[in-house]
């Protein structure tokens, strides 16, 4: 059975103090209202030991992590650095990590193996921009991203992370994929893993939705049969609007 999972990923906001309140509030709100739901917040890299000391029903994530063990890169974090300040989670291949930074999919597989290699659950995330929707290449973009990183491991080791799938064009925009184009992009994402694995991995993988989920539309998306939860940005940064999306998990 798939589990239902909401993520925070704070990107470059909040100060150490700021964080630390913020993870402090949501930890409040989620030991007050329980829920069968994985709760994750990904604070900045700056801020995981700190946040990691009180957090008790709240998971920790980072936002990244470096293509490279150790060794004289100066400015990365490694996979050891981010267990060692007490992260399980770590989100890899997010857009903003493709489109600024320009990772390919040769440095997302190395991450996400790196991780896998200590147990860190990564969240793996795949999506297309504008461009590439409106051209009706969508289906093949996100096929090409999965093909080349994480299907290349056995069902063992696939079975243990997670998909993130976020319509780029989505992000930040203002405008918001349907529930509709949500839920089909899910479903062709599951089928995708039918076929390379089988239908127990594909039923049991977590896929979560990436894309401009607030408060008012999380309850639509997250009704989807193949939607397990959400990749939240923005809205993570204030603890009852990040618990309302977490509480609209059916």
């Amino acid at each position: 059975m798939r589990k239902k999972i909401v993520a925070g990923n704070w990107k470059m906001n909040t100060t150490l103090a700021d964080g630390v309140k913020l993870a402090t509030d949501v930890n409040n709100l989620a030991e007050k209202n329980p829920t069968k739901t994985i709760v994750i917040v990904a604070p900045p890299f700056t801020h995981l030991s700190e946040i990691a000391k009180l957090l008790t029903k709240v998971h920790l994530s980072a936002q990244n992590c470096a293509s490279e063990s150790s060794g004289a890169y100066t400015g990365e974090v490694s996979v050891g650095m981010i267990k060692s300040a007490g992260a399980g989670y770590v989100i890899i291949g997010h857009s903003e990590r493709r489109t600024y930074f320009r990772e390919d999919n040769e440095a997302l597989f190395k991450k996400t193996e790196l991780a896998l290699d200590l147990n860190l659950v990564p969240i793996f995330c795949c999506g297309e921009v504008l461009s590439e929707r409106e051209a009706c290449v969508h289906f093949d973009i996100v096929k090409k991203q999965l093909d080349e990183t994480i299907f290349k491991f056995d069902k063992v080791r696939f079975s243990k992370l997670v998909v993130a799938y976020e319509p780029v064009w989505a992000i930040g925009t203002g405008v918001n994929a349907t529930p509709e184009q949500a839920q089909e992009m899910h479903k062709y994402i599951r089928e995708l893993i039918r076929g390379k694995y089988d239908l127990q991995t594909a039923e049991n993988t977590t896929i979560l939705y990436g894309g401009s989920c607030k408060p008012s539309n999380a309850g639509d998306l997250f009704k989807n049969n193949d939607v397990d939860g959400g990749l939240i940005g923005g809205a993570s940064l204030n603890a009852a609007d990040f618990m309302a999306i977490v509480k609209s998990i059916p």
